[in-house]
């Protein structure tokens, strides 16, 4: 996502200051970082990589940002005004247990702003030309809003950011391209066929409409 993607997702979160924000899956952190200094919060980062959150507390500075190393679904205990779920939802096969999970953290009327990869369960041609299919779970928005529901959670507000997405993915894949011998020097040939191969699956995918990249809220009642 870009910068002002995440800062209009945040801000439709009600994400100000004061709000407790819980982030998942949050990495080294960027776009938290990015939320905490543009709007102010209290923030708390999850991911499973310590390494990552070394690097993440060590850019945060004076930044009101805590880490905890975490593997979601299970959550932190707290309750939380807003949850963040940025870039990661297509990682869970089982999206009902990390709604669950969700909505329990959230305060009465608190917000989860999530991006969705939104389409078909891959085929079983699919997953043969996808490398590491076994991240790769995209599920329909029905599904998706189902499960909220069942949670307790209402889904709010909603935005196609599919075309943005796919030119994100498409300048990428070109940027690698270009790059190729350095990157296959470094990783290996067989990462970099990988990486290009995922990169372009996702630009014909959100082309075709096979995908949609969401970005969505929805309220615990």
């Amino acid at each position: 996502m870009t910068a002002g993607e995440i800062r209009a997702l945040a801000l439709r979160a009600g994400i100000s200051s004061g709000v407790a924000a819980l982030d998942l899956c949050c990495g080294v952190a960027g776009p938290g970082r990015f939320v905490t200094r543009e709007l102010g919060c209290d923030y708390l980062g999850v991911d499973a990589s310590a390494s990552a959150l070394a690097v993440a507390r060590s850019r945060a500075g004076d930044l009101p940002c805590r880490f905890v190393v975490g593997q979601v679904p299970a959550l932190p205990a707290g309750s939380f005004d807003v949850v963040l779920l940025l870039e990661t939802m297509l990682a869970f096969e089982d999206k009902d247990a990390v709604l669950r999970a969700v909505a329990a953290a959230l305060a009465p009327g608190g917000r989860f702003a999530f991006t969705l990869e939104e389409g078909a369960p891959l085929t079983a041609a699919e997953r043969e030309a996808m490398p590491a299919a076994d991240t790769v779970w995209p599920a329909p928005l029905a599904e998706v809003a189902a499960l909220l529901e069942a949670a307790g959670l209402v889904l709010t507000w909603q935005e196609d950011r599919s075309a943005a997405h796919r030119a994100t993915a498409q300048a990428l894949a070109e940027a690698f391209a270009a790059d190729a011998a350095h990157i296959a020097a470094q990783l290996g040939r067989r990462a970099l066929d990988d990486l290009l191969a995922a990169h372009r699956l996702w630009i014909d995918w959100l082309r075709t409409g096979r995908v949609r990249k969401l970005a969505l809220v929805a309220q615990r009642a």
